[in-house]
């Protein structure tokens, strides 16, 4: 049976889903599914400046989320990140790879949006190996 993963160090749901999921698969290997973080502050609060600076924010959501549940990025296996616009692809991935710096990286998918919760630019959610 999965169960619901949750920090204060990352923003909470803004609607009816967890921060992340973890879903046992072997009495010690586990797949944690972390919900899209955008660029709010743990307070709520949306930061809009750069999409780098916003892609940081995003990915140490992120990062607090896996931590909560006994992983870091080095456990990612895949990750997803929605831009509102790919014109700012180049900068996304220039911070991507400050927050992703091992040589295997995990597999990822980058796709454009019409629009993300609050007015965002960006967002990244993860799935790990616990």
């Amino acid at each position: 049976m999965a169960s619901a993963i949750s920090t204060k160090d990352a923003p909470a749901a803004l609607g009816p889903y967890s921060q992340a999921t973890l879903l046992p698969l072997h009495p010690q290997k586990s797949l944690l599914y972390v919900s899209g973080q955008i660029p709010l502050l743990p307070t709520g609060e949306l930061v809009s400046s750069t999409i780098t600076e916003e892609t940081s924010i995003a990915l140490s959501n992120a990062s607090a989320i896996l931590k909560e549940a006994g992983a870091t990025l080095q456990n990612v296996i895949k990750a997803t990140v929605f831009l509102t616009d790919m014109k700012d692809f180049n900068e996304l991935n220039a911070e991507y790879l400050r927050w992703f710096t091992w040589d295997v990286k995990p597999a990822r998918s980058c796709v454009e949006v019409r629009a993300l919760p609050k007015g965002a630019r960006v967002e990244v959610e993860v799935v790990a190996f616990v």
